[in-house]
């Protein structure tokens, strides 16, 4: 399948690869799309659901999510009915021809936990008598800061079926959290560690970020260790990137200085190795897990590695759902006057609207074989090549020879003509791997995204 050379990144860091292709290679579709029509054939007994909430109450400097500051009078309401109407209407078209099931569901943002204690009930009333999920009886993951993770917030949560709680912290140091424009109070973090293990949600994840300015190997352990204390059964490290339109982008020259790289790479094993050392497992680059706790149940569901043959929903202005041949959303933007223009548009559309989809990118064999490959190997896992073929009915190496030739060469790959995976520096160099995987079309598409 391919023909091109691949481009390997000299850098270790050009792209964290979350979905496959990226949003910016998303176009309007040159006629809408009726989803009752893109569904019809697609196996919905394994539909994966997604519901974004586009708001923050503050905007970190590093991000570069589809959310907007703190909401006027009356629009987060404006915002649920919204997304009433679109999960009434996508669940139409899903039909009763054959079961619709929910096998996976997350609440992702912006920060869903900025909703008050009796909005997030009508957020999972609409996942569950809208949309059609049994959220007690699935893997629900829901997002939060530490400012949001109240007690009444928490309690909603957990009563309403929550498995998982990842909670963004960043940095325990409170000068790396204002040098990553992350305004928050160690007292305050660790409050609501608290509330989230008396809530008794079964897994909590904390977000950690490596690479920050001024942050020190020691710094970066201070952090981990705090982490730890709170035996959390999951910990995501994620490397610092500063990309357009951000308030960390907006500065001239930050975190672009030389050896940057390699301070990410330093510290990124570091907190690896401590990680192992303490007992817990690694899923992916980023992705820790405390050994002996909840395993793939628990998971977001909804990140690489999922979705390979079964489909997703995915409800609100900033998320995107996936048939076999159509990955479709709304617009994306990251800068506030143009989000705020798609948040406006959305509130207002009719239920009707919801019906079809104006914007995403159609997915030929090609393209379904990198994802699949793409997202596997970016697992500690990695992907049998069995499996692999039962679906393509061709093998990988057959498929990209140059690709997987070229993160041989590198010492990224281990083949044992059964598992395709990464080796450690492999794994290390996920995000240079990854991009290498995309495809020509795809490259371009992304290239030529105006940002907005």
């Amino acid at each position: 399948m391919s023909t091109m050379t691949p481009l390997i990144s000299s850098t270790p860091y050009e792209s964290y690869v979350y979905a496959y292709p990226h949003k910016t290679a998303y176009r309007a579709l040159p006629e809408p799309a009726e989803l009752s029509r893109e569904w019809a054939r697609q196996p919905k007994d394994a539909l994966s659901l997604y519901l974004h909430i586009p708001f923050c109450e503050v905007r970190c400097g590093f991000c570069n999510l589809f959310t907007r500051i703190g909401a006027p009078e009356g629009l987060t309401t404006a915002y649920l009915d919204a997304l009433e109407r679109q999960a009434k209407a996508v669940r139409d078209a899903l039909g009763d021809e054959e079961p619709v099931r929910f096998t996976a569901a997350a609440f992702g943002g912006g920060t869903p936990t900025f909703l008050t204690a009796s909005e997030l009930e009508r957020l999972c009333d609409i996942a569950e008598k809208a949309a059609g999920a049994d959220l007690r009886a699935v893997p629900l993951s829901v997002e939060a800061s530490p400012a949001t993770a109240t007690a009444d917030r928490l309690a909603v949560l957990a009563d309403r079926g929550t498995t998982r709680l990842s909670l963004g912290v960043q940095s325990f140091v409170p000068e790396e959290a204002r040098a990553a424009v992350r305004p928050q109070k160690r007292a305050d973090v660790e409050t609501a560690l608290a509330r989230v293990r008396d809530a008794a949600i079964p897994v909590l994840n904390i977000d950690l970020i490596y690479g920050i300015d001024g942050q020190t190997e020691a710094s970066w352990r201070h952090s981990l260790d705090a982490a730890l204390a709170w035996r959390p059964e999951e910990l995501y490290l994620y490397p610092l990137y500063v990309r357009p339109l951000t308030g960390l982008g907006r500065r001239p020259g930050e975190s672009t200085a030389a050896g940057w790289d390699e301070q990410r790479l330093r510290l990124y094993r570091a907190g690896r190795d401590h990680l192992l050392a303490s007992g817990y497992e690694q899923v992916s680059m980023r992705m820790f897990r405390r050994a002996g706790a909840p395993g793939e149940g628990a998971d977001q569901g909804l990140e690489p590695g999922a979705c390979q043959t079964d489909g997703m929903i995915g409800l609100g202005c900033g998320a995107r759902s996936y048939t076999a041949g159509l990955h479709y959303s709304f617009d994306y933007a990251v800068g506030m006057s143009e989000i705020r223009g798609i948040i406006d548009d959305y509130v207002s559309r009719p239920g009707e609207d919801f019906a079809r989809a104006g914007h995403g990118r159609r997915i030929d064999p090609d393209e379904a074989r990198r994802r699949h490959l793409l997202q596997s190997l970016l697992q500690a896992r990695g992907m049998p090549v069995g499996e692999y073929r039962e679906r393509f009915g061709s093998g990988p190496w057959e498929d990209f020879p140059a690709e997987l030739a070229a993160f041989a060469e590198r010492g990224w790959l281990e083949d044992d003509a059964e598992l395709l995976r990464l080796t450690p520096e492999g794994l290390a160099h996920s995000d240079a791997a990854g991009p290498a995987l995309f495809s020509a079309d795809v490259r371009a598409a992304m290239a030529a995204y105006e940002r907005k």
